[in-house]
């Protein structure tokens, strides 16, 4: 997906996928997994699935680029611009007159995919932590132990050793050229984790901290404190996740972009970022209505609309997903108690009921 938009100020935009943004105008803050960054105009950033973005004031322009094929990605050249160490993974725009001369033609490419390389050819050019190539790819061996094994509760020993038959040395060249220790970078990813469960999950402190490997909650607490100045329950308290009130909008939203092809809960849960047993509470909650039943809403609806188009029957059982025509009919029938004929040679116009 290509796409130019202005962002809505504070929101929380989840990343579902391998994720290119370029900042084409304004200033101010963004925000990126609980960090803040200034000055990001002409910058393209980079983004992997599970982190966040929210932009702090409300005359950025940007355009996304999602890379639906996580092959690319397995590439190890590539992981560079995905797998921040101490900051985003970026590119300075003004600096790669190949990424301009790419970026300004997107739009009308359906290879995406062809910017990755170019633009990682440019991060290896700005080298921003001034080390070899190979070198880099020891550092980020590095990166991917500690995101596997961070609430595994190995010791300093055991993740050097899963590192590769050089661990010692690895660790010795992490701190030269990152200025980290396989164990800080270790707490730091924890932390991080611990942050998303807390700011954006309903799951208890306890459940937290079980997750993140600490045996002991209250011991979880005092580390967790320790470094970020707040106790686990102030920190939710004061990040005050806006999309926790805005989850009737989000839902729907969704619903909207994807109840065509998507009918799983599953899929629903986890782009809200929720288990179904969750999603499926906090749906009947505060609309009142099962997920399911806002699912078929959404296809009946469209098939309304498709049918006040004159779309054949066919047609639209096609799109909305159905394997045969008469399985569609008898669905529409079953909850607006009509046939989609009768209803097209009626033009009858009113909202399904819930069933």
């Amino acid at each position: 997906m290509v796409e130019k938009f202005n962002p809505e100020i504070n929101k929380v935009y989840f990343i579902n996928q391998y994720t290119l943004l370029q900042i084409l105008s304004g200033s101010g803050s963004i925000q990126v997994d609980f960090k803040n960054y200034i000055d990001w105009e002409d910058k393209v950033i980079y983004l992997e699935k599970g982190q966040y973005i929210k932009f702090v004031s409300d005359d950025f322009y940007v355009r996304r680029i999602e890379f639906p094929n996580e092959e690319v990605f397995r590439n190890k050249e590539v992981r560079v611009l995905f797998k921040h160490l101490v900051s985003l993974g970026y590119i300075n725009f003004n600096d790669c007159a190949d990424c301009k001369k790419y970026l300004s033609n997107t739009a009308f490419s359906e290879d995406t995919s062809a910017i990755i390389d170019v633009s990682s050819k440019q991060w290896y050019w700005q080298n921003p932590f001034n080390a070899e190539r190979s070198e880099y790819q020891v550092i980020f061996d590095i990166k991917e132990v500690v995101d596997l094994h961070y609430a595994h509760n190995l010791t300093n020993e055991e993740l050097v050793g899963l590192i590769n038959e050089n661990g010692s040395q690895a660790q010795a060249l992490l701190k030269d050229k990152i200025g980290l220790s396989v164990k800080s970078l270790l707490s730091e990813k924890r932390l991080l984790e611990s942050k998303r469960g807390i700011a954006f999950t309903e799951r208890s402190i306890q459940e937290i901290s079980y997750d993140m490997g600490y045996k002991d909650p209250a011991y979880f607490n005092r580390v967790f404190k320790n470094t970020t100045g707040q106790t686990p329950a102030e920190f939710r308290k004061e990040f005050d996740y806006s999309n926790r009130d805005t989850f009737t909008q989000d839902i729907l939203e969704l619903l909207r972009d994807h109840h065509e092809e998507q009918r799983s809960l599953a899929f629903y849960a986890d782009k809200m970022n929720l288990s179904v047993k969750a999603i499926s509470k906090k749906t009947r909650d505060k609309m009142n209505a099962s997920l399911g039943q806002l699912i078929r809403l959404e296809l009946v609806n469209t098939a309304k609309a498709m049918l006040g188009d004159d779309a054949s029957i066919q047609d639209i059982a096609f799109k909305l997903g159905f394997e045969e025509p008469n399985h569609f009919s008898h669905f529409f029938k079953h909850h607006t108690g009509i046939s989609p004929s009768d209803f097209k040679n009626q033009k009858v116009q009113f909202l399904a009921p819930f069933s």
